[in-house]
Order: structure tokens, then sequence, then C-alpha cells
């Protein structure tokens, strides 16, 4: 179990920084909109997995991980998918609440697979496991954002060049320096809202590989700590020789 919520936790970790890095791309670079409102924007998400904190550590003593983690995977793979059908008309309120519902997702993920992962070691190791998690989010959250910025700068690449193609087939005159221009800009926004939305795609299918992962998470035991044992033993034996 504690092997599953790692790899668990690392796939979401990549699928997390799609919103996080993605989004004020889209919103700052394509839409104009400032880094202020981009922030603020992203704000509620924040606001509402810190809120969601302690609710959920209730719930999973209740129900355990493995109906959150399913519920949560299930509302972030959702989500995702629909972040892959941005346009250049997408609503500023359209977008919070999409970014909102997806981290309220993720918020039913973190915390309970990794301490239902936790609880499987013997006590005297939490804190080795507590620093490995640690250490695999890190370099999960790198991978993620290494691979989606690559998602998005080929496929922006790929689409400006078929974009550029069949606007100068369709053309019906040489256009003007500022017509070109004008094009040119126009054909970059595309390009860069399609590679967006192409990484976005991506990511949905990371989600979906936690999801499934999800479905074999069983509560966890505490495991037998041979140490633990044999220092009792020991304790018995010393007791009975008194």
């Amino acid at each position: 179990m504690f092997a599953l919520s790692a790899t668990i936790t690392m796939v979401v970790n990549m699928a997390l920084f799609s919103g996080m890095l993605l989004l004020p791309i889209y919103v700052q670079t394509i839409r104009g909109i400032s880094p202020l409102e981009a922030g603020i924007l992203m704000l509620p998400g924040a606001l509402l997995m810190a809120v969601m904190s302690p609710i959920t550590g209730k719930l999973f003593d209740k129900f355990g991980g493995r109906i959150l983690a399913i519920i949560g995977l299930s509302i972030t793979v959702i989500t995702t998918y629909l972040f892959s059908q941005l346009t250049l008309e997408t609503t500023y309120g359209h977008l919070m609440v999409l970014y909102s519902v997806r981290m309220f997702g993720m918020s039913m993920v973190m915390m309970p697979v990794s301490t239902n992962g936790l609880n499987q070691l013997p006590r005297r190791f939490y804190p080795h496991g507590t620093a490995m998690n640690n250490t695999l989010n890190q370099v999960s959250g790198a991978i993620g954002t290494a691979l989606l910025v690559t998602v998005m700068s080929m496929r922006t690449e790929t689409h400006a060049t078929e974009l550029a193609a069949e606007a100068m087939k369709n053309a019906t005159a040489q256009p003007t320096a500022a017509a070109m221009a004008e094009m040119e800009q126009q054909i970059q926004m595309q390009a860069m809202l399609a590679g967006i939305n192409d990484s976005f795609f991506v990511a949905t299918f990371i989600a979906a590989v936690a999801l499934i992962l999800a479905f074999f998470i069983k509560r966890a035991t505490q495991a037998e700590d041979p140490l633990e044992e044999k220092q009792v033993k020991k304790k018995v034996t010393t007791a009975k020789l008194v």
C-alpha cells in the first residue's frame, strides 16, 4: 500500500502541475489578463483545498482512502478534460469555477492516499516514509512540469506550421506586410491555444492512470516490526528472570 500510494501521489502531482502552469500561461499570454487577476482566479481553488484538509481527514477516518481517491480522481479527470476544451471566448468565471472544482477533487486524493500508505509502515519508519513521499513529490512535480511544457511547445510549433500552410493556401492575393504581421500573430495565438489544450489532454490521461490505480487501494494495516518484537521479547525474558 505504501508503494501504491507513492505511485498514485506522483501521478497526481504530475497532473496537478498542468493547471498550475498552463492556466496562467493561457490567461496571461492568450487572453491578456494581468498577473494579479490570474492569481485571483486561482485563489479560490487554493483556499478550498486548505479548507477541505481537516474535512477530508475526518472522511478518511470514516470511509477510508479508496472511496475518497476514486471520487476525487474522477472529478480531477473530468475537470482536466474540460480544461482541454479552452477557447478564446472562455469566460473568467468559468475558468475560476472549473479550477476550484478541480482543486476540490485533488484535495480528496493527496492526504488520504498518502496517509493510507504511511499507515502500513511500522511506527519507527514514519519519518522515512514522510521523507520519501516529499522527495517523490518534488521529483514528480519536476517531471510533470518538463513533460507538459514540452508537449505544449511541440504541439504549438506543429499547429503553427499547419495553420500557416492553411492560411497561405486559402489566401486569394499576396497579403501586405501589415496583414501578414496580423495573420502571424493570430496564427501564433491559435497555435498556442491548441498546444495548451493538447497538454491538458495529456494531463487527462495521466490523471486517468491514477484513477485506475486507486481501485487497488485497500485500508492499510500496520506491518509488524521485527525489531520491536525482538525488543518486546527481550523485555519479557528479562522480566521473567527478575
